[in-house]
């Protein structure tokens, strides 16, 4: 199963949330660095999805001015 951006964007919302209440210097970074990994997940997934609709629009597309064959 493959993970949504939704996913790793409510990730990311949880680290920073638990960073913001962190007691200890070291907690906070990790929980910090966990967020920008959660984030670069997020955008990357975000960016296939984007590029996986404009390659099925332009396929589509180029079905359409294809002649029909009958």
């Amino acid at each position: 199963m493959a993970a949504s951006a939704q996913f790793y964007l409510d990730q990311a919302a949880i680290c920073e949330k638990a960073a913001s209440v962190a007691l200890l210097d070291n907690q906070r970074e990790t929980l910090m660095r966990s967020h920008a990994a959660w984030m670069a997940l997020a955008n990357r997934e975000l960016k296939i999805q984007a590029e996986r609709i404009k390659r099925d629009h332009e396929r589509i597309q180029a079905q359409q001015k294809e002649p029909t064959h009958v």
